[in-house]
């Protein structure tokens, strides 16, 4: 529930130290109290997850595709499909936002006041969850991606000439396969800073 939800519930008093005393009264007691995505709950504590486990887990990974339109809409919700499709620089699947939404981790977040009205997307609270994020500051910056080894040197080249067009990677251009704007936004420029 939010802090709204419980406070309305309490006449309107507020809970947020009720909150934090509660997180440090379940802190070593096999559960947690969380907030994820501007909702708190309850979740097993990591070191004993594995004892509560019946059902075995099977990991299902995501395309290539789906991965990118992840991140795509992650860094530049709300998105609509042909802002993802001119930031990776092909046709997306339908199939390929369909599982996204399955997954819980993206939703119809309306429709763009602009001629046609298309549908946009945005990522949910249980994206949030799954990552463990409170919000989307909390994504990692360039810097960061970097660092993890997480970006080639393919990517850094379309990423200089993303940032800056009139870079000599910019004139010369290099044949990624992506073309239109980059992937990472202002956002991602600024390293994963947050407010």
């Amino acid at each position: 529930m939010s802090v709204e939800q419980i406070a309305a519930h309490l006449g309107q008093a507020d809970v947020r130290p009720a909150l934090a005393e509660l997180q440090r009264h379940y802190e070593r007691r096999g559960i947690r109290l969380v907030e994820r995505g501007k909702r708190w709950h309850f979740e097993t504590a990591p070191d004993l997850a594995h004892l509560l486990r019946r059902e075995k887990e099977e990991p299902r990974r995501l395309s290539r595709a789906a991965t990118e339109v992840l991140a795509i809409v992650a860094y530049h919700e709300p998105v609509s499909r042909a802002e993802i499709e001119a930031i990776r620089g092909v046709q997306t699947a339908k199939g390929t936002l369909d599982v996204l939404m399955e997954a819980g981790w993206v939703r119809v977040a309306g429709r763009r006041e602009v001629p046609g009205r298309p549908v946009i997307y945005a990522t949910t609270p249980d994206f949030l969850a799954h990552f463990g994020l409170k919000s989307l500051k909390e994504l990692p910056g360039i810097d960061e991606l970097r660092a993890a080894g997480l970006l080639d040197p393919v990517d850094d080249e379309m990423i200089e000439t993303a940032l800056n067009p009139g870079s000599p990677a910019g004139e010369h251009g290099h044949d990624s396969g992506v073309t239109g704007p980059g992937l990472y936004d202002d956002r991602l420029a600024s390293s994963g800073e947050s407010s």
